[in-house]
């Protein structure tokens, strides 16, 4: 079993940026692939941001492209997701989740994520 904690969320002004982290125990996330998703209100949660276990793969929604930095440090078992020039469409409750361990491909699908956190909120003000 593998415990995520988010952290880091809060109101910003658009063109703000945020931190936030994933906190991960149970098992070390070094073979796991780690994802960022979130959802706002009434809608359906979705895909971010996601870096693969085995290297520096990272896919991005086309949404934060160029905006948003997902990095990894395994020896902290920690994932984080830098948020720059954040814009009101950002606002959502972000989720960090985990899917492994040592799979052969990186997905946006939410359904194939095996953990999730209780999620952070972000909320980004016009």
């Amino acid at each position: 079993q593998v415990q995520l904690v988010e952290s880091g969320g809060g109101m910003v002004q658009a063109g703000g940026s945020l931190r936030l982290s994933c906190a991960a125990s149970g098992r070390t996330i070094s073979s796991y692939d780690m994802g960022w998703f979130r959802q706002a209100p009434g809608k359906e949660r979705e895909f971010v941001v996601a870096i693969i276990w085995s290297g520096p793969r990272i896919y991005y929604s086309d949404s934060v492209k160029g905006r948003f930095t997902i990095t990894r440090d395994n020896a902290k078992n920690t994932v984080y997701l830098q948020m720059d020039s954040l814009k009101p469409e950002d606002t959502a409750v972000y989720y960090c989740a985990a899917r492994g361990p040592y799979k052969s491909y990186v997905t946006s699908y939410v359904g194939e994520y095996d953990y999730w956190g209780q999620g952070t909120q972000v909320t980004v003000s016009s």
